[in-house]
């Protein structure tokens, strides 16, 4: 039997997925933000929920299985809220923001991969966070710079 800090850490058993959990989280998360949009106030409880329940499920979850499992995918989760949160629900966002946030989560530059390697649960979550603001950035500037003609692109 899987305990809750089990279910959270692994996006209720996504990560028990063999190759591309974090991928399928993240996709997973992207689906659910279209259908279901959210005011922003719901948006910062989210995440302030999902952050503390990441950092939490992370902690007790690396003593079973090793720091930053590749089981653990709520990180994903929580990148993919912050690079989505406070911008339109349009497709054409939603996909970038996945495309960028993987990018950044996978490559690990500008300091992620030094996140990373913080104790614990803050570690697992700290790449992530910073990959989700990121890329976050770049859909801002895209936004409100109409970078490449973005707004056009966005049907929200």
């Amino acid at each position: 039997m899987m305990s809750i800090a089990g279910i959270v850490a692994t996006a209720g058993g996504i990560g028990f997925l063999n190759k591309g959990a974090g991928t399928v989280a993240a996709v997973a998360f992207c689906i659910a933000w279209y259908f279901i949009p959210i005011g922003y106030t719901y948006q910062v409880l989210l995440m302030v929920a999902l952050l503390a329940a990441g950092t939490w499920s992370a902690t007790k979850m690396e003593t079973v299985w090793e720091h930053d499992s590749n089981r653990i995918v709520i990180d994903e989760v929580a990148g993919m809220m912050i690079t989505l949160a406070f911008l339109p629900t349009g497709g054409w966002y939603i996909i970038t923001g996945c495309v960028l946030f993987r990018f950044f989560d996978i490559v690990k530059p500008l300091g992620i991969r030094k996140a990373e390697k913080l104790p614990r649960g803050i570690g697992v979550m700290a790449d992530d966070v910073l990959a989700g603001i990121y890329s976050h950035l770049i859909l801002w500037l895209f936004k409100n710079f109409e970078i490449l003609g973005f707004r056009d692109f966005a049907f929200s």
